[in-house]
């Protein structure tokens, strides 16, 4: 079957047809910077350009940042906070709309790292934020944005996303010990048996994994940043 699978971002929002039996992209993904001010009307009519764009008129996965539950958006710290309380899957028309994370790590336990693995698996979002998905034996926990645990007083997030990296210049080495300190706080708390990756730094993970050293095996995403398009898309086809 195929869908079109869209990402919203704070930074850009994503968009491509998925084939959601092979868990691939049958077009060329579109990627457009994300409407500043980040409000709602304004992303409603960017995601309606990438709907355009593709001539698509059949079903619709989307992801938003923030917790999203029965499609009413509830947090979004990552974009304009005039989302809270909207009901997203109407603004979209009927979309199905999920968490970015929860899509992300739902194409990673489908088609990537993830496939397979039994125990407790974390899927991180490095991006504007961090993200989380957590399976136990295979099975999502919603919506559980762990960018938002607190270290050294502040959100987690805002101390070790790809966006602080950049913001601070910091090099891959000096990033990476920020990311063993988070990973060494999530290990703590949840033991999990594999940590996954994703987001766009996943494909320069040889550059910051080698300096990560903790007991819990660490592997980038299989499907980088088009996780989350896909996992939109296949959520929309279960529906």
């Amino acid at each position: 079957m195929n869908v079109l699978g869209i990402d919203i971002g704070g930074s850009g929002i994503k968009g491509a047809p998925v084939d959601t039996k092979a868990g691939k992209l049958t077009e060329e993904r579109l990627r457009i910077p994300t409407p500043q001010p980040s409000k709602p009307d304004e992303v409603a009519h960017a995601v309606a350009s990438i709907v355009k764009h593709f001539g698509w008129s059949g079903p619709v996965g989307i992801t938003f940042p923030g917790v999203v539950v029965d499609g009413v958006v509830l947090t979004a710290a990552n974009v304009d906070h005039s989302w809270e309380g909207v009901d997203a899957a109407a603004l979209f028309g009927g979309a199905t709309v999920l968490n970015d994370a929860d899509a992300a790590g739902m194409a990673e336990m489908t088609f990537g790292k993830g496939k397979g693995q039994r125990g407790t698996v974390l899927v991180l979002t490095f991006g504007t934020g961090i993200g989380s998905a957590l399976f136990t034996d295979g099975r999502l926990v919603r919506n559980t944005e762990f960018g938002h645990l607190q270290l050294r007083g502040k959100d987690a997030e805002h101390r070790t996303s790809a966006r602080v990296r950049k913001e601070r210049n910091l090099g891959w080495r000096a990033w990476a010990g920020r990311v063993e300190e988070y990973f060494r706080h999530v290990e703590m708390v949840f033991t999990p048996s594999l940590i996954v990756i994703g987001g766009g730094v996943s494909k320069k993970a040889d550059k910051f994994l080698p300096h990560i050293h903790l007991d819990t095996p660490v592997v980038a995403a299989a499907l980088r940043n088009e996780a989350g398009i896909i996992g939109a898309a296949r959520a929309a086809a279960s529906r």
